[in-house]
């Protein structure tokens, strides 16, 4: 792979707010809670395991009963256009654990989705970044995808659980933008602290940290702000770690930045909210070894968010691999499994944004932020539905609209219930197209037992990369059966 390929990894490109129109569907309103769902007092615990870049076709568009990569008569029926080789590109397997992906700023969004014929991914790669696009060397491998061979444990996951194939990114952008939003249901810019009013609607925030310009304000208002009010007990997990801006050496902005709970990050947004800060509940957030030990000992908090450091988030690049991304979350999963909060626990694992991989499925537009492409989704819980395949419409709203049905009697961040008006265009967690992840599970059902699972499956032995200090070394991840 041309080492130009490797692609920037904190503004991908400029940031180019889409031109749609938003769909009326009445969001600005009040909506009536919810009625309880029957037995969803059962989960106790909620936790969501965020990682990085990945399309649902790059993972699992061979999966069986999946609205996976179109085929016909046994061969694939897509070939994205390759403008720079005259020529188009048809899915192939990739069985490399490093792969490159693309840029996936908004602007590439528009590119690749392409007035919604998807076919846009290899030009992108080719704009931003072969100044010979004809040149053999300048290839890439966002066609590519992979199967249980190279992510078993993935596959594992979505055979003994639930596989969700229709879960679509909230906001059609970058990693800092759909970390935003997963916790706060909008992406926006603030002009004064602590006044929500002053936010306006935005899909782009610079890397302001690491640029040294004046740290953006978060105003408005997020989901730990409900769960203080309602005395709802919160966690967001950070692995520590020297983040790049980029991955190629070479861009002007690539940069290194400290990764850690205590300073804001890509990944790491909650510091910025004038809500935790207010609320003092900074403290929430914490170094991962927090997790392990509260999985250990059977305290993980009501709702928690448990995100990488670069080397196991399985992004693109030279410096992440699948084997090492897989093997950290597995001992995420592992933890819980192992302790005595499994059987009251459901843990949603998804993948922050498409990583510029193709993905052949148009997301629905349900306003002028979203949604974004498809990422792999999947429920991992005792009473989650085994070898379902839920082809409901879903994005990471459907993950805020979880928490609200089960810990907040239906409350959503909403301007005209939650007690901070801010000016977001619409409720996402009422949109009528998203679907409920309550269908995902049978609280009638024996519970599952765990799947327990090794780390690095198939090898038996440990990768020697060393990665966070408050986090063992990936070879010495909790392997089956270790409740460390």
């Amino acid at each position: 792979m041309n080492a130009k390929l490797a692609m920037c990894k904190a503004v991908p490109r400029a940031f180019l707010l889409v031109a749609l129109a938003a769909v009326p569907w009445g969001g600005a309103q009040a909506q009536p809670r919810p009625k309880p769902h029957p037995g969803l007092e059962k989960i106790q615990h909620i936790v969501m395991i965020v990682q990085e870049n990945r399309s649902f076709d790059h993972y699992f568009g061979t999966f069986p009963g999946v609205d996976g990569l179109p085929t016909r008569n046994g061969a694939f029926s897509v070939c994205v256009p390759d403008p720079g080789h005259g020529t188009c590109v048809y899915p192939f397997h990739s069985t490399t654990l490093v792969n490159q992906g693309g840029p996936h700023g908004n602007v590439d969004y528009i590119v690749d989705y392409n007035n919604g014929q998807m076919n846009g991914f290899i030009q992108d790669v080719e704009q931003a970044a072969c100044p010979d696009p004809s040149a053999a060397a300048c290839v890439t491998d966002v066609m590519s995808y992979h199967t249980d061979a190279e992510i078993p444990n993935y596959w594992t996951y979505a055979r003994q659980f639930v596989l969700q194939d229709h879960l679509f990114t909230p906001v059609q952008g970058w990693s800092y933008t759909e970390h935003v939003s997963m916790v706060s249901g909008w992406e926006a810019k603030c002009k004064v602290s602590n006044q929500p009013a002053s936010c306006v609607n935005s899909l782009g925030i610079p890397n302001t940290w690491v640029t040294n310009s004046p740290p953006p304000i978060f105003a408005w208002t997020d989901i730990t702000y409900l769960l203080h009010k309602a005395s709802v007990s919160w966690a967001y997990y950070v692995v520590s770690g020297t983040e790049p801006d980029c991955i190629n050496p070479s861009e002007l902005s690539c940069l290194p930045h400290s990764q850690n709970a205590r300073t804001p990050g890509y990944w790491n947004p909650l510091p910025q909210f004038d809500t935790v800060i207010n609320d003092g509940e900074l403290g929430n957030i914490q170094t991962v070894a927090g997790f392990y030990a509260a999985a250990a000992a059977g305290t993980l908090p009501s709702v928690s968010w448990v995100v990488p450091a670069f080397p196991m988030s399985e992004h693109p690049g030279v410096i992440a691999n699948l084997g090492d991304g897989q093997a950290y979350v597995t001992s995420l999963v592992n933890a819980v499994m192992n302790g005595p909060n499994w059987g009251s626990t459901a843990i949603f694992l998804t993948w922050d944004d498409f990583g510029g991989f193709y993905d052949h499925v148009a997301p629905p537009v349900v306003d002028q932020n979203g949604y974004g492409f498809r990422v792999p989704g999947l429920v991992i819980s005792p009473y989650a539905r085994p070898g379902f395949i839920d082809h409901q419409i879903l994005s990471f709203d459907a993950y805020l609209k979880f928490i609200e049905d089960r810990f907040l009697n239906g409350q959503r961040i909403d301007p005209k219930t939650d007690g901070r008006p801010d000016p977001r265009p619409d409720v996402r967690e009422n949109a009528p197209i998203l679907g409920d992840l309550y269908k995902d599970f049978d609280f009638t059902q024996a519970p599952l037992p765990p799947v327990l699972l090794s780390v690095y499956p198939g090898t038996g032995a440990s990768h020697p990369n060393s990665h966070s200090a408050d986090l063992p070394t990936i070879g010495e991840l909790p392997q089956t059966g270790d409740t460390r």
